[in-house]
């Protein structure tokens, strides 16, 4: 008897048995990988992707018309939906507001403190879940303004529901960062409205725009957002959401599976994290030689190139995203443009003096002066913190690691790059999205969505012209120096970016940062106005990035099959809630804690981030980029960058068209040039584990073991993120925040496990050369 293909039934519960040849049956989704084919233009009109999507291998598009044709989608996702289910209830609501206080004011605390801990979305996720529970079991069944108190068992709707509005708000608003270097750099308090009309004007702009901008990165098929996966996973898994998509694979079931993996997960973390922190740090290499610098520089993972290769903690490994969650052909792209600028283009450029890199580490995420110290700005300013060129020229050039450096040009790149990928790959796509409605989507998911009333544009609209008027008496009423004009341009350079970028994360899980453009920008336009840097890098960067996270939450409640109105009622009020309360926070620690923000503050309130924050305004915007990558600079040559973005794309978009079923399909150049964004403060140490355990897991296991990846992939992904999270909170609360961390300050802490990776040159950023004759490098005047 020929192979062939049933068409899938799906359902909870349900488990289908596919036949395959004579007498033989098989998984479902191994037999759609092994047979199921269909020609490129059958595709297209499957997956609603107008450019040859990546993530899609046609030999595993599955049954397209009961699921998802992408199977990661359909291991981690339910193609059913029962719109009976409760969701917008007053438990629901009571539970994630509550998370909406809790979380973001206990982030906000920690968060000028070091060492610090956050409390992130899986924690809300995985406590919920009892809450929900014991509310179910306690809570009377009667009736307020009509709704009932206690609908019934608690739901897996109301469970996604409350984690939004944990997470939505859950990390600190960048917003908070810029009053803080405002008090702590430049003796600017004003008062409270200021705060949080700036605040909520940042924080809501950007949820304005990635509402409009849904029906491109949230409808579509194609775009799948990978890290929703794994939320989806164990939402499913502590629901014992059975579905066919899962697969038939024998074995424990995913409940037991996530618990074990959990548990082992809790217990281990306490080694790489407290008792044997040199597990963390495994730069082995450096150990046995720790005083040769060049062998520290490329084997060491705090100021090295990573060559040791190896970590044994999770959360170094997941530090950029979980490996398990990232599909392996993006995963490659990122590590092909880590291996390439940071282990070809970065010795070759330091071991060559350029730059004068060899009196620097290698990698580091400072600045530095021609003394080969930390850049003490403090010299070069005037009382009114602007730029004193006479003692910025009396003082030092600005000088940069050769891995920082690096990662400002791959900046430049990404920025042009991202541009000239989104018109010659998506233009056809964005142009077609514009024009279809959510019932027109060739996906399961976006049919059983379009039975919810969707969230008309015009709230959206409402949003965006209160949020920004909001803006405009912000900046009005205080003296900020940033015109209305310079608030339209950043607001505009985010929404040109937020398609192009969010189509990009949507399908890689990888983001490209306007961070460092947004900066470029205003440094060249407004030099000396550090405040105005500041608030045109939040209004062009996190209205970008706003918008994504927004869009991110509403395609997991697309995926969940949550009502697009309560969703974005959860999404609005949660927000306003966590800022609010993240300000209310800051305000008090500044009011009531001595010391804050001082080097030397006895419980740890240092204000990291505030310091890096206050630092890049000044380096921005009071010396500003002309005075480092302007003609004669000593960074000129990293401008150049801006044109080797713009070009790069065309050349495999030129190869794909004339070998259109090649490897040259996946080669993404926004992904190259920008999925090593978060260096620094990332290091080696994030990235090359990251690639190891994804070429594992994405490429091997789900080529080989397709059915045990079906089955356990985002479940484990999901398992170990939990049980680091809980792990980290509970040594930090028991161990290291009590009595000022000097528990076991004589023992444990000084063991060698401990130590021997802080006695190396590798954590000490040992430069190549000393400094010269003449006290220090470089030229001689600038």
């Amino acid at each position: 008897m020929a192979d062939y293909i049933d068409e899938k039934k799906s359902g909870h519960g349900s488990d289908v048995v596919v036949p395959v040849s004579d007498g033989l049956y098989a998984d479902p989704e191994q037999v759609y990988e092994k047979h199921a084919v269909f020609d490129a233009k059958h595709v297209e009109e499957i997956t609603g992707a107008e450019f040859d999507d990546p993530n899609l291998d046609p030999n595993a598009v599955g049954d397209y018309e009961d699921d998802s044709p992408y199977p990661e989608v359909r291991a981690a996702v339910a193609n059913t939906d029962d719109p009976t289910i409760p969701v917008n209830t007053i438990r629901a609501w009571a539970i994630g507001l509550a998370w909406a206080i809790l979380i973001p004011g206990l982030n906000q605390f920690f968060f000028f403190r070091y060492p610090s801990v956050t409390i992130g979305p899986l924690v809300a996720q995985l406590l919920s879940f009892p809450l929900g529970r014991l509310a179910a079991a306690v809570l009377p069944d009667i009736s307020i303004f009509g709704a009932s108190l206690n609908p019934g068992p608690f739901s897996i709707k109301e469970h996604v529901l409350i984690t939004i509005m944990a997470s939505v708000g859950a990390y600190s608003a960048y917003a908070t960062d810029v009053v803080a270097v405002q008090r702590v750099y430049y003796n600017q308090r004003w008062n409270f409205s200021y705060q949080w009309l700036i605040t909520m004007s940042t924080q809501l702009i950007g949820f304005s725009i990635g509402g409009i901008a849904r029906r491109f990165l949230v409808s579509p098929p194609s775009m799948i957002w990978p890290a929703n996966l794994v939320y989806c996973a164990l939402f499913n898994t502590l629901h014992q959401q059975e579905y066919a998509g899962a697969g038939r694979r024998a074995g424990i079931s995913r409940e037991k599976f996530f618990a074990f993996a959990c548990l082992a997960s809790f217990l281990w973390y306490f080694f790489p994290g407290y008792i044997f922190s040199a597990l963390s740090y495994f730069s082995w290499v450096c150990w046995i030689a720790p005083n040769n610098v060049v062998v520290n520089q490329l084997f060491g993972v705090q100021h090295g190139l990573g060559g040791s290769l190896l970590t044994f903690d999770w959360s170094q490994i997941a530090y950029i995203g979980s490996p398990l969650a990232t599909p392996w052909w993006a995963e490659a792209n990122v590590a092909g443009g880590f291996f390439f600028f940071f282990w070809f283009l970065t010795p070759l450029l330091y071991y060559t003096n350029t730059w004068e890199s060899k009196y620097l580490p290698i990698s580091s995420r400072t600045s530095y002066d021609h003394f080969g110290k930390t850049y003490n700005v403090t010299r070069i300013l005037n009382p009114d913190s602007t730029l004193n060129m006479e003692e910025y020229k009396k003082y030092s050039p600005l000088f940069l690691s050769t891995v920082f450096a690096i990662s400002y040009g791959l900046s430049f790149a990404s920025i042009t790059a991202t541009i000239v990928h989104a018109f010659l790959y998506f233009r056809k796509q964005i142009w077609t999205q514009a024009r279809r409605s959510l019932s027109e989507q060739p996906d399961i998911h976006a049919r059983l969505m379009s039975k919810y009333k969707e969230v008309p544009e015009w709230w959206y609209g409402i949003i965006f012209v209160t949020m920004f008027t909001f803006a405009v008496i912000s900046l009005e009423v205080w003296d900020t120096k940033f015109p209305i004009y310079a608030l339209v341009v950043a607001l505009i350079i985010a929404f040109v970016y937020s398609i192009p970028i969010g189509m990009i994360q949507a399908i890689t899980n990888q983001q490209v940062g306007l961070n460092v453009i947004t900066e470029l920008i205003i440094g060249y336009w407004m030099p000396g106005k550090p405040l105005a840097m500041m608030l045109f890098k939040t209004f062009g960067y996190i209205t970008m990035a706003q918008a994504l996270t927004f869009a991110s939450d509403m395609k997991l409640g697309h995926y969940m099959k949550i009502p697009p109105r309560p969703m974005f009622w959860a999404q609005v009020m949660a927000t306003i809630i966590a800022g609010t309360v993240q300000l209310g926070v800051q305000s008090w620690m500044f009011s009531n804690i001595p010391g804050i923000c001082e080097p030397d503050q006895p419980s740890g309130f240092i204000c990291p981030s505030t310091q890096v924050f206050g630092t890049a305004s000044i380096i921005w915007g009071v010396i500003g980029p002309k005075l480092q990558f302007s003609q004669g600079q000593v960074y000129y040559a990293l401008s150049f960058f801006f044109l080797v973005g713009a070009i790069a794309p065309v050349i495999p978009w030129l190869l794909t068209k004339k070998f259109p079923n090649s490897f040259f399909k996946y080669i993404n150049l926004p992904v190259i040039l920008s999925g090593t964004g978060a260096i620094p403060p990332a290091s080696a140490i994030n990235y090359v584990p990251w690639a190891i355990v994804g070429f594992i897991f994405q490429y091997v296991i789900r080529r080989r073991h397709f059915a045990w990846w079906a089955k356990y992939n985002y479940v484990l992904s999901a398992a170990l993120d939990s049980g680091v999270a809980l792990s980290v909170i509970l040594i930090f609360f028991c161990l290291q925040y009590p009595k000022n961390g000097t528990i076991g300050a004589e023992t444990i802490q000084t063991w060698w496990g401990n130590t021997v990776y802080a006695n190396t040159a590798d954590a000490k950023g040992t430069p190549m050369y000393k400094l010269p004759a003449k006290g220090y490098f470089g030229p001689d005047s600038w």
